[in-house]
């Protein structure tokens, strides 16, 4: 391949998803109204109320590395509520035509956080998030402090790191 084809290429994969700004540090959860997983209503700023380190994550059951990342988080969830606290959300961005297999999968998994779908992405677009997997790490006080889109290995690690800060 040349050199132009690859730099079009790098664009198209990397620098597009990540264009636009996203979330800002600093700022509160939107009052947004989503889901459950058993149709449960519920406003996205009750998830800060309680005063814990809360981590949301924004995936969808067609996003492999979402489901890594889920995966990967679930395995030290336990952990993570004894050392520091924390509360984990996930929040699928399914439509509707693919909501049904949510459910499922997540029981499937046996993960033990909250899910939630965001079936008309109001929740996903008012944070202003282009892409899946994003995390949005909140602080006690309900302000977000830190942002992450995608996914691979290791970013956990960077995940926990940045809770561990939030717990002293």
């Amino acid at each position: 391949m040349n050199t132009i084809k690859l730099v079009i290429l790098f664009v198209a994969i990397v620098a597009i998803p990540f264009s636009g700004k996203c979330v800002e540090g600093g700022k509160t959860l939107p009052s947004v109204a989503i889901t459950d997983l058993n149709g449960k209503t519920v406003n996205t700023l009750d998830f800060t109320k309680d005063g814990k380190i809360t981590v949301i994550s924004f995936w969808a059951t067609w996003c492999v590395p979402c489901k890594k990342e889920l995966n990967t988080v679930s395995e030290l969830y336990e952990d993570w509520t004894k050392k520091y606290n924390v509360k984990m959300i996930a929040v699928s961005i399914d439509d509707s035509r693919n909501s049904s297999k949510v459910k499922p999968y997540v029981d499937a998994q046996r993960w033990d956080f909250g899910v939630f779908l965001d079936i008309n992405q109001d929740f996903k677009r008012a944070l202003n998030i282009q892409s899946v997997p994003f995390t949005v790490l909140i602080d006690q006080t309900g302000k977000i402090v830190y942002t992450h889109s995608g996914y691979v290995e290791g970013d956990e690690t960077i995940l926990e790191e940045e809770i561990a800060k939030l717990s002293k």
